[in-house]
């Protein structure tokens, strides 16, 4: 896919000496996108929020091309909330996002999954990891792995695999210390534990799983209930409120619990344990992830964008 670089820059937090940079970065990526879709000429802009899809929608909209805005979030940032009133309509994820934002232009869409959540059965995922355990726990970081999760699975690891089968997804930065720890294990609990640094298939890692142990980022909205996976829950602590509001959504609907970040080394273990024995918890709290679920997300999406050029301004 063509790849063109724009000049942006972030308001939120940045002093007087910086903020005049950043307001000349913006500029400058303005007129620069204004050029490029001039050249490009496409019908419609897609656009997921944060400082660097600013200059794009503004360029966009000062050449008469109609943008769509996406909040994966349940509160939308600054970039948002100002992109938002240039914007022909913006899809949110659920109707909690839905208030911040002009009714006539809100529309409800979910978060867009990949199709192999819905073609891909638990039974399928787990010979594709080669378990055969009753129970499998899922640790996922995210793509660069979470150093507070992976200290607190290694803490517990031989008590968690007494348990269940594990697929930890690590990142890069910590992969060779963990590889290290799995092969200090005995031969039997070796075998148990499914370290990987990065994940391309988490559609079967999450359709493998009884149980996840995760930050919450907002594709836990989208994936974590259309695959109806209880959570564990661990907001990460500097990512303002957007984690922390994500993991709420889910733990108010019976969905997950949350575990605080500097408390995950002690209670990560008594809240597996406990989640893992209870099979009709667990039963419950799958079956309200999955009321939460949009699967047909990604269509809305597209088909709001397909709208766009034939709409009128809002």
């Amino acid at each position: 896919m063509p790849f063109l670089d724009i000049a942006a820059a972030p308001i939120r937090g940045a002093g007087p000496k910086r903020l005049f940079s950043n307001l000349i970065d913006l500029l400058k990526g303005t007129w620069a996108a204004r050029r490029a879709l001039g050249q490009a000429r496409p019908d419609a802009i897609f656009a997921t929020g944060g400082y660097v899809s600013v200059p794009v929608v503004v360029g966009g909209w000062l050449r008469g091309i109609p943008s769509l805005i996406y909040l994966p979030d349940l509160e939308p940032g600054l970039a948002v909330k100002a992109l938002a009133l240039i914007a022909r309509r913006v899809a949110v994820t659920n109707e909690e996002a839905a208030r911040y934002f002009n009714p006539r232009k809100v529309v409800v869409t979910g978060y867009p999954v990949r199709g192999e959540f819905a073609s891909v059965s638990c039974e399928d995922a787990r010979k594709r990891f080669g378990i055969s355990a009753d129970k499998v726990l899922l640790v996922f970081g995210g793509s660069r792995g979470a150093a507070a999760i992976n200290r607190a699975v290694e803490r517990n690891l031989e008590e968690l695999l007494e348990m269940a089968e594990i697929i930890h997804v690590c990142g890069q930065q910590e992969h060779t210390a963990l590889e290290s720890r799995r092969g200090a294990l005995p031969e039997a609990k070796r075998a148990r534990y499914h370290l990987y640094d990065y994940l391309h298939d988490m559609p079967a890692a999450l359709k493998a799983a009884d149980l996840v142990v995760s930050r919450a980022g907002a594709s836990i909205l989208g994936e974590f209930t259309v695959a109806g996976v209880p959570a564990v829950l661990v907001p990460y602590p500097f990512a303002g409120e957007h984690q922390k509001n994500n993991a709420l959504y889910l733990a108010e609907r019976g969905a997950a619990v949350i575990v605080d970040n500097d408390k995950v080394e002690q209670e990560l273990l008594p809240a597996v344990q406990g989640m893992l024995r209870d099979d009709a918890r667990r039963a419950a709290m799958r079956e309200s992830a999955l009321r939460l679920g949009r699967p047909d997300a990604a269509r809305k999406i597209a088909e709001l964008l397909r709208s766009l050029p034939a709409g009128k301004a809002v």
